[in-house]
């Protein structure tokens, strides 16, 4: 049986009726006049570092949810961590509880290879912090869903089986387990008579085993003996134990248990990335029909992205957290991102990061109809005014925001008085700001700082403001720099120059003075940052208190 009577995962997101994708969605889930609460569920396994594509699922669940919330019901958003699942390798990097990604060197990497095939609920934290390393990294992400602002109910499935909410659906996939197989081997080799469909935790060594030799439904309970497992190309070798184990010490194989979960959580929508859409959640579908005897929820497929170009992979280590980005940009930033088109692919780049920054201080301006370029069409308006509210904590028309690049530049000084006066000087803090604007407005040059220091990039520069660094001029370069100090003060204008007019100064002094264009920049970056190199110089310049900048030019301080 294939999903052909459902909706399309590919399409549920996508309606000319709505300007916002998870509004589409959220229409598919009240045509089906689902009971209360609505349940919203993603989910993921504990392996490893949480990271930024982990809030791929617990957003585009957020969205959702929210829309759904607008339509007037009440809503759940759970988040199953699939921590009965076993540890398959040890992973290259780990991280702690305050996100900070460590090496293997700094943490008991032999007790994790000791430990491999076990429940990730099973082997101990290697931090030692939390109960196991399954809770170690469901805190983790549930850290980093609150600190997005999205209030998750986190579901081990663990404690699932333990408590016995799983025992219904593992009793029903092992009552009906000749049809479990018929139904599985449409999408998976070897599945023979032998087959039954739930793994066993071997009472002896404690790894999962898949050979289980009986079952008795009356007593709930399988038999097995510990036989070898393959997991990501490598052998975990079994003891050989052959034991007894209930329901309740063991787990159903994921293609049986993500169903089990819709059916024990009562789920009515969830997403999954495009991986899934071939084959997991077509035998989901027809599982779930034929085996559990209830209907999916609602599906929608939403895109990978990847990082720097590259894959996100936790084992490989390319990594970025949601910690680590909310240390260089506001959670509404992050949240935006993820508000896009669900199926387009895309590309996070730290080193670009000014370039999200600069879209979502956009689509404010459009929300709050103070974009002034008269560029905006009707379709950006409408996604703005619908998705803005969801990015905010709070829509406030008086929020200010400096231009990410601008930030970086106020970055080169630790003086916070200064960074003030030349934002207000360059337009861009209001006289009449309110003071929490201001220190909203300003806490983003922090963020700007760190980004430019992580990237090494043109703005990782600072300016020597309390001391003059030391230089030894000959008479040419210390004329031309008089003479530059002079054009900066304005002394021969009508009105002082700006950073633009500056800049092309700085080429026609040094070649007035015959001092090389080259060395002479070198000399005022020595001047202002010492060192060889830095930002334009001129344009940076331009943008400082112009009394600084003469006096330091003429060496006076």
């Amino acid at each position: 049986m294939v999903a052909d009577d459902l909706p399309d995962p590919y399409e549920v997101a996508s309606s000319p009726d709505h300007a916002f994708w998870a509004d589409a969605a959220a229409a598919v889930v009240d045509a089906r006049d689902p009971d209360e609460p609505v349940v919203v569920k993603g989910g993921v396994s504990p392996s490893g570092v949480p990271h930024l594509g982990h809030a791929n699922e617990i957003l585009r669940c957020h969205y959702v949810a929210e829309a759904i919330r607008d339509r007037g019901y009440a809503v759940r958003q759970v988040f199953t961590a699939d921590d009965r699942d076993r540890l398959r390798a040890v992973p290259r990097q780990l991280a702690d509880l305050d996100a900070d990604i460590v090496g293997l060197g700094e943490v008991d990497a032999g007790a994790l290879g000791r430990n491999l095939g076990k429940p990730y609920t099973d082997v101990p934290d290697p931090f030692g912090c939390c109960e196991s390393y399954g809770a170690h990294f469901t805190t983790l992400l549930a850290d980093a869903a609150a600190d997005l602002g999205v209030d998750l109910d986190v579901v081990s499935n663990t404690d699932l089986y333990e408590s016995g909410d799983f025992d219904d659906a593992v009793r029903t996939v092992l009552t009906r387990a000749d049809r479990a197989r018929e139904v599985l081997a449409h999408y998976q080799d070897k599945v023979d008579d032998d087959y039954v469909p739930f793994f066993a935790v071997c009472g002896e060594c404690g790894r999962l085993t898949e050979t289980i030799t009986g079952v008795d439904l009356e007593t709930e309970t399988v038999d097995y003996v510990c036989t070898d497992s393959e997991a990501d190309g490598d052998t975990i070798e079994g003891c050989g134990h052959e034991g007894t184990a209930t329901f309740r010490e063991g787990k159903l194989p994921w293609r049986f248990e993500w169903p089990a979960q819709w059916r024990v959580l009562d789920v009515d929508f969830e997403p999954f990335g495009k991986d899934h859409a071939e084959g997991s959640w077509p035998s989901g579908v027809e599982i779930a029909r034929e085996v559990f005897e209830i209907e999916p929820p609602v599906p929608m497929v939403y895109e990978w992205f990847t990082l720097e170009g590259e894959a996100l992979s936790s084992s490989s280590g390319n990594v970025v957290t949601v910690a680590e980005l909310l240390k260089l940009v506001e959670p509404a930033v992050l949240r935006y991102f993820f508000a896009k088109e669900p199926l387009k692919q895309r590309d996070f780049s730290v080193a670009a990061i000014d370039r999200l920054v600069d879209e979502f201080d956009r689509l404010e301006r459009v929300a709050l109809g103070t974009a002034d370029d008269g560029t905006a069409g009707d379709d950006e308006r409408a996604f703005a005014e619908r998705v803005y509210p969801m990015l905010v904590d709070e829509v406030r028309p008086e929020r200010v925001r400096i231009p990410y690049t601008f930030a970086a530049v106020l970055g080169m000084t630790d003086d916070p008085a200064l960074r003030e006066e030349i934002a207000r000087k360059e337009g861009h803090v209001p006289e009449d700001a309110p003071p929490w604007a201001v220190e909203e407005a300003l806490a983003r040059v922090e963020r700007a700082r760190r980004w430019a220091r992580r990237t090494d990039n043109e703005f990782n520069y600072e300016l020597q403001r309390a001391e003059q660094p030391a230089l030894d001029l000959d008479a040419d370069t210390a004329a031309a720099l008089d003479e530059l100090a002079a054009f900066v003060a304005g002394e021969d204008a009508d009105e002082p120059p700006d950073g633009e007019a500056i800049q092309g100064e700085i080429y026609e002094v040094a070649k007035r003075h015959d001092v090389p264009v080259g060395d002479f920049f070198a000399t005022g970056y020595r001047l202002f940052f010492d060192d060889d190199e830095g930002p334009q110089l001129g344009t940076f310049l331009g943008k400082l208190d112009r009394d600084f900048v003469v006096a330091r030019l003429r060496r006076e301080r």
